[in-house]
């Protein structure tokens, strides 16, 4: 048995550390631990601040989700006050929402996760000529062109299209050999470039992705613009409770939403369609196909078990989420958990979550078992969260130094995330599980009367499927599944843009440009104690946020949010949570060069900034100027 440690795991910020115990003899790991090693403390901050800002401090968490926190909150406090949002509102957050998953995915898979697939070095092998074959080849056999049924057709053609030309992969390899013969490869650097997973893919495929690679560098960027009209800015757009703070006039050339911004909206919503219509898929497919044939469908882990989503993208403005209005009002209904899917579709459960789930103290819970926190005596093993309570006990690893760990004890804490359990059951989420549930749901008539968007991932899942090769319940609880359906999230997301700016507009053609409901602005409106909960079907997956509010402040909130849910340490009576699992469902070709555990938690993208916990451990209070006039 060799012990294996990867620290840091992750290509941007995120303090993630995971060990892993391989049998030398066959490649199998016999254990694993997924170890978040920061502390945050956003919960803590948020403890007496006005609920109308607690948006504008929550969505700080992480750079990386920027505008997901920011809406989980506003949905909490919404629900809490009991405020409806103009259908207008609820178009552009849904915009706003659609276009981060797009960004998301796209960065995800081309600048976090492409480099465990494709490498450069292996790319200076490629005939410029074939690959530039390849690139016409793939686009014709690998373009799922599934579009959303438009209101207004406003581009007149696609726009973005990958080069196909001899000339430009001989440039782009030129580039690439003198990033190689340096020595210096700067941003290809830290990997395992002769491990043998980079053989199963051609030459020519590693050039085409690195090619990619770097035109996404300068694309993503444009397509995230709808933030900064809508927001003001991005990262961390501005949000306001009731609504968004961007009036709309089609007469004032001044005004922060006119037909000229609307324009531009409108360039940035068809280009996010073109570039995951003619880049991320057809990249995603070819690559899946080989390792499909390779038989390479490892890695489910938790995904065969159990899978958790919340569903999104409400169709109009609506009240109340703990109450049930959110969940009467989805064009994606994934909100439920799917049991056992690993078993084959027929033998899986389906249990939809619903309003009552978010108010039941025994169905949504944090456990510390394993965590560097404790609760009080009286509270329990595990936490509702609005009964949450965030108070650190760091016991330091089991060997080393509390700078240089060794190992980490994993018979008692070590990590600084908690435990979120589903009626005390462990649970994957992410893009994975919102697609495993439409599936399941569709396969056992559960789902009536499916909307467009629910009719696009099934006949997604049947296409991929079919190129492929191999059954959805085989693909899907895969490593290999849990990359893709980032890629069939990201062009459903696309559509999602494209259908409520459609809406959005017909809207504002028919004369409504409201984008606010002030009713319940002032704190003199407010109940003196209110709870609410705000759900979001994050890039990542489900993400809940939790507040309680008393006297016109917050009183405690919590956040339990995707890699939370992924990445947590087990619990001795649940098990092992999802990023555990997986890497103790893949086999690792050789325990020096374990580049299949990176690449197994990769495809969940991580982000262990939302994951994790910071304090000042002084307890040093922070001085508050507030600039609110109305605040007593």
């Amino acid at each position: 048995m060799q012990h294996v440690v990867v620290d840091p795991i992750t290509r941007i910020e995120g303090h993630l550390r995971v060990e892993v115990t391989v049998d030398e003899t066959n490649g199998n790991v016999t254990d694993a631990i997924s170890s978040g090693t920061a502390w945050r403390g956003l919960e803590l901050i948020m403890k007496d601040r006005d609920p109308r800002d607690a948006w504008a401090y929550i969505q700080r968490i992480c750079g990386v989700c920027t505008t997901a926190h920011a809406l989980a909150s506003v949905r909490a406090v919404e629900d809490a006050l009991g405020i409806s949002i103009p259908n207008n509102a609820n178009y552009i957050r849904n915009i706003m929402a659609a276009t981060l998953t797009v960004q998301d995915h796209l960065i995800h898979f081309y600048h976090l996760h492409a480099l465990d697939w494709v490498s450069p070095v292996e790319a200076l092998s490629a005939d410029p000529a074939k690959t530039a074959e390849l690139q016409t080849a793939v686009l014709n056999a690998y373009r799922l062109d599934l579009k959303v049924p438009e209101e207004v057709a406003t581009e007149a053609y696609p726009h973005d299209f990958p080069a196909a030309t001899a000339q430009y992969f001989a440039a782009i390899k030129a580039k690439v050999k003198a990033i190689v013969d340096s020595g210096q490869l700067g941003i290809f650097a830290a990997q395992w470039w002769d491990h043998p997973d980079y053989k199963l893919l051609p030459p020519e495929v590693h050039l085409m992705a690195v090619a990619h690679y770097l035109e996404m560098l300068d694309k993503q960027r444009e397509i995230i613009t709808p933030h900064v009209i809508f927001g003001g800015k991005n990262p961390h757009p501005h949000y306001a409770v009731g609504g968004m703070p961007c009036s709309i006039s089609m007469t004032d050339g001044n005004a922060p939403i006119n037909t000229a911004r609307l324009a531009i909206v409108d360039r940035a919503i068809n280009m996010a369609r073109d570039l995951v219509n003619n880049y991320y898929l057809p990249d995603l497919v070819a690559i899946g196909v080989i390792y499909a044939k390779a038989g390479r469908v490892d890695g489910g882990g938790l995904s065969k078990t159990r899978v958790l989503a919340f569903g999104d993208y409400p169709l109009t403005g609506y009240k109340g989420t703990s109450s049930g209005g959110y969940f009467e009002n989805l064009l994606v209904r994934s909100n439920g958990v799917v049991e056992n899917f690993g078993m084959g579709v027929e033998k899986a459960t389906f249990s939809e979550v619903k309003a009552e789930d978010l108010q039941a103290d025994d169905t949504f819970s944090e456990g510390v078992q394993h965590s560097w926190y404790e609760y009080p005596s009286t509270g329990g093993d595990n936490l509702h969260p609005w009964k949450g309570v965030t108070k650190d006990k760091y016991t330091g690893p089991k060997t080393g130094t509390p700078t240089m760990w060794e190992t980490l004890n994993e018979s008692g804490k070590y990590s600084w995330l908690k435990t979120p359990k589903w009626k005390g059951k462990l649970c994957e989420v992410g893009p994975l599980a919102h697609y495993i549930i439409i599936y399941t749901k569709a396969a056992k008539g559960l789902l009536p009367d499916p909307s467009w968007a629910e009719q696009m991932m099934l006949k997604q899942i049947e296409a991929v499927s079919t190129v492929l090769g191999v059954s959805a319940e085989i693909w899907l609880p895969t490593m290999l599944g849990r990359t893709a359906c980032r890629c069939l999230d990201a062009q459903l997301a696309a559509e999602v843009n494209k259908f409520f700016f459609d809406k959005l507009i017909s809207n504002i053609k028919m004369g409504d440009t409201a984008t606010m409901n002030n009713e319940k602005w002032f704190p003199e409106t407010w109940a003196r104690e209110c709870m609410g909960v705000g759900l979001y079907e994050a890039p990542r997956g489900a993400l809940s946020h939790w507040v309680c509010i008393k006297d016109e402040k917050i009183d405690n909130y919590q956040c339990i949010v995707p890699t939370t849910w992924n990445a947590c340490p087990r619990d001795d009576q649940a098990g092992h949570g999802a990023y555990e699992l997986a890497m103790m469902t893949t086999h690792v070709a050789d325990p020096t060069k374990p580049l299949e555990i990176p690449k197994v938690i990769r495809s969940f993208d991580p982000c262990l900034a939302c994951a994790t916990h910071i304090y000042n451990a002084k307890g040093e209070e922070i001085n508050i100027i507030s600039t609110d006039p109305y605040r007593r």
